[in-house]
């Protein structure tokens, strides 16, 4: 069951929870004397008899119910339905009594009332209003919105009388209707029968789609003037409250323009709803533009002190969204009037001025929107972490009203403020209904933007966060902009300001590019202004939601710079919450773009810049020694070359992350440290959460400045995989898991790294011992945390191959029998890691020559491929692949032993399921037919010629040739091509004369001239161009398809509707090409009269794009042609050698042609690069 909806609550306050079955109660012995003296009753029409239902209703709805008042549900809808049968409508007073019993009971007691009874109620109220006296139509309708509150999906049948074209209240909440207060009551009623309760049936159609439209009606309407100022707010509050059940009910797609712009349109004139200073108009719609609309305000006079951020002209039609119940409010004002603050431009300097009061943390905002973190937090208030004398608090003292006045305009401006809320929260929900893409239409119309020279700033939602004097309602505008910026990189991503533009127009990227400044430059405004600990949270949250999406590679420098010193006051920030958004902060703008320059540079700060407050709750940092505070290990003597020496600090943030980790607190914990747990030595979790994370991302994006630190860190997250908290446990494996990915990346053969500028191995060796010595086997075997030891798995398959081999012989045995073991773990995540790190260990230059241990593994993930686990399939057949990549290397080694010790049934086993696997989902297909291309390669003929695997062979390139012309997942058709490039590469395969030849020829040949991809036809180009006997091309038939199919694709080599694709044409003309002049230099007699035929009618054609070849470097993917010109010269020379050396038939011209064709080519190349080359000897052979 839900709770119920006090009739004139305002739809912005925390909705009261779905009650509790009540324990078995002692029933309320009042309630129970009270209900049965009812049940008593009969129907009688006399004076007395209405006097004692008079006297009853009024002790029920006095009596004194405690929380959950000991009553039934059942009894409660049971006495209503009793109560409404002794009361004709034909009786008003009773009628209007009976209504407020039933408003009353139902929120009282929070009781929603089952199908049957609603049923009998529900047209007891609707015949109410039909006929019983206006004047009762508020206590009536007050009671259907009880009634109706989440249980709109039982009100189907009755949906016409109140929704209907002349429902009852259609008619009340119609902008007709004199009484403003039954008019919000009908819109409330409707609100209420919008909302959706989860699991159950929603509204059917049209009826959302009405009541959407009478909410909009309603919002876009001005007040009446015989409307106050209070119950207009209410009556926008319950209209947005409205709209928001309608979105948050998936059940409203706002995919017409006209429709999403005129709801955009009142949202934002709802925001600003009695913001003081503030009016603005807008047009009933907004459209998606790039440009900033509708900006027709008047200048702003200097004389003006509250010309704020914004400027518009005038309006009244606001709207709002959330619910409060009416004896909270009191408190509520309260609050809102608190944290009042207001900012004022000087329009001559364009630079604002904040003047501000207390600020209390408010509680977050209802169930309407994101959460704001920590709501304990705010018992502290806590000025900014700034000296400063220039903020004014003034006392209600003095102010120019008595109190009576003082007491309504505070009431107002709550009331005000709630709209705003609500306003807010329903934008919120909007963005969540419709696509990003939709919504950047709009991004104009709520981001800032720089505003010209002399003009006002574009009214946004900073002018919110800067000028409203609510606490709340500044986090709300905060949490909306937060999930613009969410996903918004692709968006952002245009943006672009690296150069002076002095054109006649103003590019897109330009102009995105100024809003980003202007996004920064008002949020550290903000920051600096802001008192409350809940706001201050959410501008630093939203700080590091910008700073995440932004392109700053291509923005002018020192955003970040301005960001990064703004922050780091914060990091010693009184409230926990603070704290732990200023580290996810500095988290984001280390990963973001990584590595900047910038970042690099501030990075290399000393590391007492900016951390000026002695209100500091984090430790000080203030030695070169400060690690030797913390307990030390035997490494660190052992490695000192490696940590930092003097007093040159190569990254203090890496020292302030580590010290938030492992060194005590200097204080107490707060009032607002939520996450201290009681008698905890260290900061709160979440702040040492943050901090490892931070590290995590500065091994990913600076490791250069990490591996200074290296056995520091290991020392760290030895520490953190020894703790109880499975979470920090996590945290510390990921962190070894980045740092040995940065460990090899600087070891692979492609790292730009000097050789002196790497971590030495002997010291990688010791890393990892110390980390084999450590927890990371306990965490291992840590059955009761499975995500820990997946990660643990994760961090053992990122130890550098170099350094794994001189590891102690028991360490290396130890990785090995783990991983071995783990595999047959119950739990899915660990069996997919673990298959993951087996694929990763077999590719070892020490392990994959050993025969037991590449058996071992191949059992192992052979058993995961038969997981009921999509992923656990996924990483075993990509282990899969790996492992027959180290067949193939071994098998190119000197040594034949490997391959006469591998056994040849499990060589079969391996071949059946990869067989299998190339028959399951994409992400397993992919790599198992990597692995069958790979498997026919290492085939010995001594397999080969075993009538056991002549079967398995057809079937398997019966495979691979089912998903090279299968419509699956273009890197699937990639590895198929590039499989069947491979089964060519084994000479002991009977290719040219085995059936499935020209099937695999037809599969590749219909690929490379028809495939979408292009990637794709390059990879079956490649492998065409594999066989390197002319026999393996079969009959002269199936080697002139295979010629027809590479020049049909030449010509159609541009031929492509998508724009990506465009990139790779050269590269596929580059591999064509290489095919076309392998197949030539392979020629027989029997094939020239058929290349002559081809030549005569697409020579011209082919002979360019072979002189293109012939000039040019490849672009796109590497495919394996030469890219040394004089390579590409040889290889045209030698298929003109070769075609000159065959003999040809008698009278057959086609040898001749050939000749002159190439000849051709050579000489105008030759011309072309200015070199004098003869071709000595070929003409006598024509």
């Amino acid at each position: 069951m839900a709770a119920v909806q006090v009739a004139g609550s305002l739809p912005g306050e925390p909705t009261r929870e779905v009650p509790r079955e009540p324990p078995p109660p002692e029933q309320s012995s009042g309630f129970r004397c009270l209900s049965a003296r009812l049940c008593a009753l009969r129907p009688d029409d006399s004076s007395s008899a209405r006097t004692e239902i008079h006297l009853l209703f009024d002790q029920l709805i006095s009596e004194n119910y405690s929380e959950g008042g000991g009553v039934a549900p059942e009894d409660v809808s049971t006495l209503l339905v009793q109560a409404c049968r002794l009361v004709p409508l034909n009786q008003n007073h009773l009628v209007s009594k009976v209504s407020q019993l039933i408003h009353h009971l139902l929120n009282r007691l929070q009781v929603i009332v089952d199908e049957q009874n609603l049923d009998f109620l529900l047209a007891y109220a609707i015949s109410a209003l039909q006929q019983c006296n206006s004047w009762t139509h508020m206590e009536i309708l007050q009671a259907l919105a009880a009634l109706v509150y989440c249980n709109g999906s039982k009100c189907q049948k009755y949906l016409p009388d109140l929704l209907g074209k002349s429902g009852i209240l259609m008619k009340l909440s119609d902008l007709a209707q004199p009484d403003p207060e039954v008019r919000r009551a009908a819109v409330h009623c409707m609100a209420n029968l919008c909302l959706s309760v989860p699991g159950q049936p929603y509204l059917e159609e049209p009826y959302p789609n009405i009541c959407f439209q009478a909410f909009l009606t309603t919002l876009q309407s001005p007040k009446s003037s015989d409307m106050d100022d209070i119950t207009f707010c209410m009556l926008l509050q319950n209209a947005l409250k409205g709209i928001q059940s309608l979105l948050n009910g998936g059940k409203m797609k706002l995919t017409q323009t006209e429709e999403l712009g005129a709801l955009l349109a009142v949202l934002k004139k709802s925001m600003f709803h009695g913001l003081p200073g503030l009016n603005i108009e807008l047009p009933t719609v907004l459209y998606p533009t790039p440009l900033p609309q509708y900006d027709g305000r008047p200048p702003v006079r200097p004389q003006q002190s509250e010309s704020s951020a914004s400027g518009p002209t005038a309006n009244k039609k606001k709207k709002s969204k959330v619910k409060s119940k009416k004896i909270q409010q009191g408190e509520e004002e309260e609050e809102e009037s608190s944290g009042e603050r207001e900012v004022a431009r000087v329009p001559s300097s364009g630079r604002e001025h904040v003047h501000e009061g207390k600020a209390p943390c408010s509680s977050p905002l209802g169930g309407q929107s994101l959460p704001v973190e920590g709501s304990a937090a705010g018992k502290d208030r806590v000025s900014p972490p700034f000296r400063s004398a220039s903020w004014k608090r003034v006392s209600s003292s003095e102010s120019d009203y008595s109190d009576a006045e003082g007491g309504m305009q505070s009431k107002m401006r709550s009331y005000q403020a709630k709209v705003r809320q609500g306003a807010l929260a329903c934008f919120l929900s909007t963005i969540k209904s419709i696509e990003k893409k939709v919504l950047y239409g709009y991004w104009s119309a709520f981001v800032p933007d720089t505003p010209e020279l002399g003009s006002p700033q574009s009214v946004s939602l900073m002018t919110l966060t800067l000028k409203d004097p609510s606490p709340k309602t500044r986090a709300c505008a905060l949490q909306v902009l937060s999930a613009i910026l969410e996903g918004s990189k692709q968006f952002l991503s245009v943006a672009e300001d690296t150069s002076d533009h002095r054109r006649a127009f103003t590019p897109f990227s330009v102009m995105i590019a100024s809003s980003i400044r202007e996004l920064h430059r008002c949020l550290l405004l903000a920051l600096v202004a802001e008192s409350s600990s809940q706001t201050l949270t959410q501008i630093i949250k939203c700080l590091a939601n910008l700073v995440s999406n932004s392109p700053y590679n291509r923005l002018k420098l020192s955003l970040l710079t301005k960001v990064w010193n703004q922050i780091k006051p914060y990091i010693r920030h009184k409230d926990v919450n603070v704290r732990v958004s200023s580290f996810t902060l500095l988290g984001a703008i280390v990963s973001t773009h990584a590595p900047l320059p910038e970042v690099q540079l501030l990075l290399q700060q000393p590391c007492s810049s900016g951390f000026n407050n002695s209100n500091s709750a984090t430790p000080h940092l203030s030695t070169p020694d400060w690690w030797k505070k913390a307990p030390s290990g035997p490494f660190l003597e052992e490695a000192s070359v490696s940590s930092p020496k003097g007093t040159s600090e190569p990254c203090w943030l890496i020292r302030l992350c580590i010290s938030t980790v492992v060194l005590p607190k200097e204080d107490s914990c707060s009032g607002s440290d939520a996450g201290c747990a009681a008698g905890s030595t260290y900061e709160p979790s979440p702040m040492r959460l943050e901090a490892l994370q931070v590290l995590a991302h500065l091994a990913r994006g600076y490791f250069s400045m990490a591996q200074v630190y290296l056995m520091e860190l290991g020392e760290v997250i030895c520490k953190c995989m020894g703790e109880a908290d499975p979470s920090i446990q996590l945290h510390g494996a990921k962190l070894l898991e980045e740092l040995g990915t940065g460990l090899i990346q600087q070891y692979k053969p492609d790292s730009s790294i000097a050789s002196d500028q790497r971590v030495p191995v002997s010291l990688v060796v010791m890393f990892w011992t110390m980390m084999l010595n450590g927890p990371l086997p306990r965490a291992l075997q840590n059955s009761e945390h499975p995500t820990l030891q997946a990660s643990a798995c994760d961090a053992l398959s990122s130890i550098l191959p170099e350094a794994f081999s001189s590891l102690p012989s028991d360490r290396q045995i130890l990785c090995i029998t783990m991983l071995l073991g783990l595999n047959d773990s119950k739990n899915r995540l660990v069996k997919a890691a673990t298959s993951r790190a087996l694929g990763v260990y077999v590719l070892f230059p020490c392990l994959r020559q050993d025969v037991i241990f590449v058996a071992d593994t191949a059992n192992a993930i052979l058993m995961s491929l038969q997981d009921k686990s999509l992923n656990v399939r996924a990483k075993a057949a990509w282990s899969l692949g790996n492992l027959t990549d180290t067949l193939i290397v071994n098998m190119e080694t000197p040594d034949p032993s490997f391959q006469e010790e591998f056994s040849g049934l499990l060589l079969l086993k391996m071949l059946r399921s990869a067989i299998e696997a190339s028959r399951d989902k994409d992400k397993v297909k992919s790599n198992a037919v990597r692995a069958l291309g790979n498997l026919l390669h290492f085939l010995q003929p001594s397999h080969i010629e075993k009538p056991r695997f002549a079967e398995i062979i057809e079937e398997s390139i019966q495979a691979l040739i089912s998903t090279v012309l299968i419509e699956a997942a273009m890197k699937v058709r990639w590895n198929a091509c590039y499989a069947m490039g491979n089964v060519f590469k084994n000479p002991a395969l009977p290719l040219g004369t085995a059936p499935w030849t020209s099937q695999a020829y037809n599969a590749l040949t219909s690929v490379v001239t028809s495939c979408k991809n292009f990637k794709v036809r390059i990879r079956s180009a490649t492998a065409l161009s594999i066989p390197s006997k002319r026999e393996h091309y079969g009959s002269v038939d199936q080697y002139v398809q295979i010629w027809n199919a590479l020049v049909t694709a030449l010509q159609k080599s541009e031929d492509t509707t998508d724009f990506l694709e465009f990139k790779y044409c050269a590269s596929l003309r580059t591999q064509i090409c290489q095919a076309l002049i392998h197949l030539l230099s392979l020629a027989s007699a029997s094939d020239l009269p058929c290349i002559r035929e081809t030549l005569e009618l697409n020579g011209d054609m082919v002979q360019s794009f072979i002189l293109q070849f012939l000039k040019s470097g490849t672009e796109g993917e590497d495919t394996g042609a030469p890219h040394n010109l004089h390579e590409r010269d040889q290889l045209v020379r030698t298929a003109l050698e070769h075609i000159s050396s065959i003999q040809a038939l008698a009278g057959d011209t086609a040898k001749r042609a050939i000749m002159g064709f190439l000849e051709d080519i050579l000489t105008i190349y030759c011309d072309l690069s200015g070199s004098q080359v003869a071709l000595p000897g070929l003409t006598t052979h024509r």
